[in-house]
């Protein structure tokens, strides 16, 4: 029976580009989506910017740019790079859009008409330096229940706990390092313990016909934080702020977590007013169709708690079921920029690397439980080049010239006995694909792939045509074991166009033959002509691997000598709320480093040169999206040329000509791409936009030591 499918990936924050992490969970949704459809179900795919919040605000200030023309530009990277991944949503929004600001508003004053919207002071975190109120996810402390240091002020990443910003030990301040102080201020809470009954019912599928609506372990977990007992939610924040004001709330404004999910919904409107969708088919309390969130494991609490409820005190339908990733490791550790392995989506692209590799290589290890998955480059290579060209394009490779040569092109108008077996056992193997697909079981879907891909290569090697073709007596046995394996190749690409779409259409062009859903491409393609084969899949280049590593390196990786109590860039992945795959709303994805680092004896210390510079030049380099060039008058040592990974906190480099600047005087000059770097300069900051050049005062000279 067809189902009507609403699809939605967690919103990535408006404030970098994508990485590696990001593309785990937009990937596999990408491949549910297109296998739905090959299943033959209707689906509406959506997503949106997450592009409110504090951080957004200060990150645009610091580019001299207002907030709207500083997410336009977010937004447009990451519809490019979405597009280069295969990744096609039927709508990408912003959650800064009319259609939010109405939808947000309407499902804030349903909620508080209803009764679930309470009001009271509260104490809140403020930054006496700054002097503004900090977000969550600009207060880091130990965590007040397994003690673990520098956790979030809403959230630990060791235990999963949550809590408020208050409840933090010895906390401090992101933005200054400056130990934050409590101030009074009014806020607005959605009252979530009011929906416990809700919720309950959810976690049992009464609103999804009794299916799950996520994996057991997903859902023990929200039974968990359950039976611990439901707490209200902040749903607001005090100015200055980027985001929608609450109605009738001089100087609030609607928290992120209130108005980013509802981007969901602001994305689907859109689409259905340009569209002719109806609306209210998917998302009424009665509808019939279905609504699936793909979203990271960090955030399960507020898609299987916060989001439901909110959703069904508004008078809309509740999800059906939420379909769970986990985080990305490289090379079996934390994506790292000093190992060159925190590795931005463009930066993969411009190393030549085809973007369906990365696709075939995370299908081969996702299932429905939320594991973590390690993207170790060289199994990366190996399983690529073994599966996809050593055993999928090898067949048609091996056997469509014999085809061209001797047949004009067209296929055997029947199998002989031994391809007659063989293909139905391939029937077999290949039966239940699209439940497997459902069920999110993309590591079976590749297993099935692989044993059926060896059987077939198994039946060419042992009847071995190129040996047939010198035989005339024997042109009978030839045409059927290529016009077999055409088949075989076919029924395989049906098996692999959820994962690589781009590379099963170049099939279909060779096949004279699209592969219109799982059924049809069950056909043997009897008495079918066929066009000359060109290759589809080239071997990955363990070159490109290294070029895509060393040019994920340009970044500053872990500088030292930040001034006291600031956190200061590291080669620390990204793991804020919305964690490693960074593919949720949430408050902030920049992450910080530690206030602490390893203690060190002062001899250390004294093996680094620090130096006052002065920038007499700064441009963009042309080829990077991150680096920014810097010639610095050095005094007696001279002009260095510098190249820094923080062009995204700095828009306009020309306007840091004149400034001071601290650099490490004696570090080994490294060839770059680019050119010669002789040196790193000094930042403070959490990486990407987040990013604050260490100064000196005027009377400091060019050339002085740093004490």
């Amino acid at each position: 029976m067809s189902r009507r499918l609403l699809v939605t990936n967690a919103l990535p924050y408006a404030n970098g580009p994508l990485h590696m992490g990001h593309l785990l969970g937009y990937i596999q949704a990408d491949i549910w989506v297109r296998a739905q459809r090959m299943a033959g179900h209707e689906v509406v795919y959506v997503c949106a910017d997450d592009a409110h919040g504090t951080p957004i605000m200060l990150a645009a200030q610091k580019a001299g740019l207002a907030p709207e023309t500083y997410i336009d530009g977010i937004r447009a990277g990451h519809e490019a790079d979405f597009a280069a991944f295969g990744v096609a949503f039927d709508h990408y929004h912003s959650t800064h859009s009319d259609e939010n600001r109405a939808l947000a508003t309407l499902i804030y004053t349903r909620l508080r008409d209803g009764g679930a919207i309470a009001r009271r002071d509260i104490q809140q975190l403020f930054d006496p330096d700054k002097q503004m109120f900090l977000p969550d996810r600009y207060i880091k402390g130990t965590c007040p229940v397994c003690k673990t240091p520098d956790q979030y002020g809403d959230n630990c990443e060791n235990c999963g706990a949550t809590y408020a910003p208050t409840d933090l030990i010895n906390p401090y301040s992101v933005m200054s390092g400056a130990t934050p102080v409590l101030r009074d201020s009014e806020h607005y809470f959605f009252q979530l313990s009011k929906f416990e009954g809700l919720l309950r019912d959810w976690f049992a599928g009464k609103y999804s016909n009794g299916q799950p609506v996520a994996n057991s372990g997903v859902a023990a977990k929200l039974r968990e934080w359950l039976d611990g007992g439901l707490k209200d939610w902040d749903i607001s924040r005090d100015a200055p702020y980027f985001g929608f004001p609450i109605p009738d709330a001089p100087g609030k404004f609607f928290y992120v977590w209130l108005d980013a999910p509802v981007g969901y919904l602001a994305s689907f409107k859109a689409l259905c007013d340009r569209s002719g969708l109806q609306f209210d088919d998917f998302l009424a309390p009665d509808s019939t169709a279905e609504m699936h969130h793909f979203i990271g494991k960090d955030i399960i609490n507020f898609h299987g708690l916060f989001w439901p409820a909110m959703l069904h005190g508004a008078g809309f339908r509740t999800p059906t079921a939420l379909h769970v990733n986990g985080y990305l490791t490289v090379n079996g550790a934390k994506m790292s920029k000093s190992r060159g392995t925190f590795i931005q989506a463009r930066t993969y692209l411009d190393a030549g690397l085809n973007p369906e590799c990365l696709r075939y290589y995370f299908a081969t290890m996702l299932d429905d439980a939320p594991v973590d998955v390690d993207l170790d480059l060289k199994a990366f290579e190996e399983r690529v080049n073994s599966h996809l060209v050593g055993k999928w394009v090898n067949i048609a490779s091996r056997t469509a010239g014999f085809v061209h040569k001797f047949f004009d092109g067209r296929l055997a108008e029947r199998f002989g006995p031994i391809e007659t077996e063989l293909w139905n056992r391939l029937q077999e193997h290949y039966d239940g694909l699209a439940e497997l697909y459902d069920r999110g079981q993309f590591a079976e879907v590749t297993r099935r792939f692989v044993l059926m891909a060896d059987l077939v290569n198994g039946h060419i090697a042992a009847t071995a045509p190129w040996t047939l073709a010198k035989d005339d007596s024997r042109r009978v046995e030839l045409h059927q074991v290529c016009s077999f394996a055409i088949a075989a190749f076919r029924l395989l690409g049906g098996l692999l166009k959820p994962i690589l779409p781009a590379t099963v259409a170049a099939a279909e062009q060779f096949l004279a033959a699209p592969i219109i859903d799982f059924d049809d491409a069950r056909a043997a393609l009897h008495n079918h002509i066929i066009a000359p084969f060109e290759p589809l899949l080239g071997r990955l280049d363990p070159k490109q691997i290294e070029a895509m590593v060393e040019a994920s390196k340009e970044s500053l990786g872990a500088p030292v000598g930040a001034p006291v109590g600031a956190p200061v860039s590291t080669e620390k992945p990204k793991q804020a709320k919305k964690a490693m795959t960074d593919a949720a709303p949430s408050p902030a994805s920049a992450d910080t480093a530690a206030a602490t680092t390893a203690t060190i004896g002062i001899d250390d210390f004294a093996k680094l040169d620090l130096r006052v510079g002065k920038v007499t030049v700064c441009e963009f380099v042309e080829g990077s999206d991150k680096l920014l060039r810097f010639e610095l008058d050095a005094g007696a040592l001279g002009t260095r040329q510098i190249f820094s990974g923080i062009r995204a906190a700095y828009g306009e480099p020309e306007k840091l000509v004149g400034r001071n600047v601290v650099f490490i005087a004696n570090l080994a000059p490294r060839k770059m791409r680019f050119g010669l770097s002789e040196g790193m300069i000094l930042s403070a900051g959490d990486g990407g936009s987040d990013l604050f050049l260490l100064d000196a005062d005027t009377g400091a000279k060019p050339g002085a030591t740093v004490r």
